[in-house]
């Protein structure tokens, strides 16, 4: 009985430790990097400017401060949606050239990380 509650209490701890770890922490920079470039999004963002649209900065505390995760991300990515950019002008969103999830998932995580 002992040795069921240590192995209980073990396995318990390794989930939580691993639930503490952020889902960003994961992302490849520079792939992320080389997929934004390829698609032009450095274009209207930079990580840490205002262009025509926002930072990537701006945005990952948008995000957080709004609780939106990384579905939501792949989501405008994706979908072409409507933005309103820096100057009040709507436009829609470019679509990301790839139909990788674990592309589209690894910018969106290095974005929200910024």
């Amino acid at each position: 009985m002992k040795t069921k509650t240590s192995l209980l209490l073990t396995g318990s701890l390794c989930f939580v430790l691993a639930g503490m770890t952020p889902a960003h922490a994961a992302a490849d920079a520079a792939a992320a990097q080389a997929l934004a470039k390829k698609n032009d999004c450095f274009k209207c963002h930079a990580i840490d400017k205002t262009k025509k649209g926002p930072s990537y900065k701006k945005i990952a505390a948008k995000y957080k401060e709004k609780k939106l995760d990384e579905k939501e991300a792949i989501k405008q990515m994706t979908e072409g949606k409507k933005v309103k950019l820096e100057d009040g002008t709507e436009e829609d969103h470019k679509i990301i050239d790839t139909k990788d999830p674990k592309a589209l998932s690894n910018l969106a995580q290095w974005i929200l990380s910024q």
